[in-house]
């Protein structure tokens, strides 16, 4: 039976990698977060206040449109961070930062949940937790240039975002990687464990203890 699986966690966490691990030992398909470019960043960085609404409306439209094609695709799946993550953790951070008016949010938000009542939800979300620390060493090494600015402070207001978010996560089972302690991309029997806990009945939420 297809199966859908996405992986969630903060900025330099190891998604990607997992996703494409995953889907090389599972014979899956994996979706990846798209390249296009948000035709309102420039506008945003240079007022954020202003251009916030636009931004993440497109943000939005752009992962719907990944959820459905996935949706329509023949064989099982495995998604690089979900449509939930833009509304739940960078759209909800931009507004406690007072970048997004109280109308606009809630505009936003009424957009979103409307979105999420029609999908169908994923049949796990394997979430990736790691501390502060890790994802700035893993942000270094991978030396993206527009990641340089990235501090750490908005990398613990995103975690502190995404513990309350898959806190109170029902639509689907939840699988906790602590990423600090498994290291799945150079060491195959993490991997292994993973792909174990993955291949397990998806019921209730589970945390690997490391």
């Amino acid at each position: 039976m297809k199966k859908f699986i996405t992986v969630a966690g903060n900025i330099g966490v190891g998604k990607s990698s997992l996703v494409r691990l995953l889907c090389q030992e599972l014979k899956w398909q994996p979706f990846y977060e798209p390249v296009t470019e948000n035709p309102y960043l420039s506008d945003f960085y240079q007022d954020m206040h202003a251009w916030s609404f636009q931004s993440q409306v497109f943000f939005l439209a752009r992962r719907l449109h990944i959820h459905l094609k996935l949706e329509d695709h023949p064989t099982s799946v495995i998604l690089d961070r979900s449509i939930y993550e833009d509304a739940e953790i960078f759209a909800h951070n931009l507004y406690k930062q007072g970048y997004f008016s109280q109308r606009d949010y809630q505009t936003y938000r009424s957009l979103y949940q409307s979105l999420v009542d029609f999908l169908h939800p994923p049949d796990l979300l394997i979430y990736l937790r790691a501390s502060v620390s890790t994802l700035l060493e893993r942000i270094s090494l991978r030396n993206r240039d527009y990641e340089r600015t990235i501090s750490a402070e908005y990398l613990a207001q995103l975690n502190s975002l995404y513990e309350e978010w898959i806190a109170g996560f029902t639509l689907c089972p939840v699988l906790t990687i602590p990423a600090d302690d498994l290291d799945f991309v150079h060491r195959p029997p993490h991997l292994q464990m993973i792909i174990e806990r993955v291949q397990q009945k998806l019921t209730g939420k589970e945390e690997i203890v490391f």
